[in-house]
């Protein structure tokens, strides 16, 4: 199975040059900043909403291109997790100026979302993990995530730990417990995305999914689980290399 993602930027074709339709170029009720004013900000998709942040694009791509690549390439709870810009501008080759201003929102958000107390989201299966975590069903490039829980299985913690291919060069034990000695969780979920569809754990996933295990037995964290992530099914590798589908 095969992923599609659909590009809605629409591009007109010269005999000179391609041209990507900018803010510009749209109808004023289609414009973000105005359809915010006339129909509300919950009528705006995320990619919109990130344009008005942005506010500007760049030399190489109008505000609302980069918006729409933004999201599409990192994901949407991602985007809005990640704390570090100098992970985003090598990620998504934006400017660090544009890499702060998510940065900022995403820690707006989350100062806002965690004073109350029911908005916490409990993870207690992969089935949860994988409902949870729906931007990366349709993700682009092989994407994995921490979920980082405190002992009521609430999670305090989302973050992406890589991007690209799971090997045990990029996938060490030190990044992926950094974040649950940092914050205090008691416990991970780990999950990476299939974007060949294809829901088979390969050997590397797990081996590394083992050496993980290991890892947090030696420093007291537990590591609950590895989902494997297709578009509409995911699988947990178990520590005896098990694996059950869904």
């Amino acid at each position: 199975m095969s992923y599609s993602i659909t590009d809605t930027d629409l591009i007109f074709t010269t005999n000179e040059r391609e041209y990507v339709l900018k803010v510009k170029d749209m109808p004023d009720e289609s414009r973000p900043r105005e359809k915010l004013i006339s129909q509300g900000a919950e009528t705006l998709s995320l990619a919109e909403l990130l344009s008005i942040i942005f506010n500007t694009g760049t030399v190489k791509e109008g505000v609302i291109e980069m918006s729409g690549r933004v999201i599409r390439e990192y994901g949407e709870k991602s985007i809005l997790a990640e704390k570090n810009p100098e992970k985003l501008v090598q990620e998504l080759d934006i400017p660090i100026v544009k890499a702060c201003q998510i940065v900022a929102c995403g820690e707006l958000g989350r100062r806002i979302f965690q004073k109350n107390d029911y908005g916490f989201t409990t993870i207690r299966s992969a089935r949860d993990a994988f409902d949870y975590l729906r931007d990366m069903h349709t993700l682009p490039k092989e994407q994995l995530r921490g979920l980082y829980l405190n002992s009521h299985n609430r999670i305090i913690r989302d973050e992406v730990i890589s991007i690209g291919s799971l090997t045990a060069n990029i996938v060490h034990p030190r990044e992926v417990f950094r974040p649950a000695i940092e914050y205090g969780a008691v416990a991970v979920v780990l999950a990476h995305n299939h974007p060949s569809g294809d829901i088979e754990p390969s050997t590397a996933d797990k081996e590394i999914t083992e050496q993980l295990i290991r890892a947090g037995k030696i420093i007291g964290i537990h590591l609950l689980d590895h989902v494997i992530i297709t578009k509409n099914s995911f699988a947990s590798i178990k520590a005896n290399y098990g694996a059950l589908h869904n």
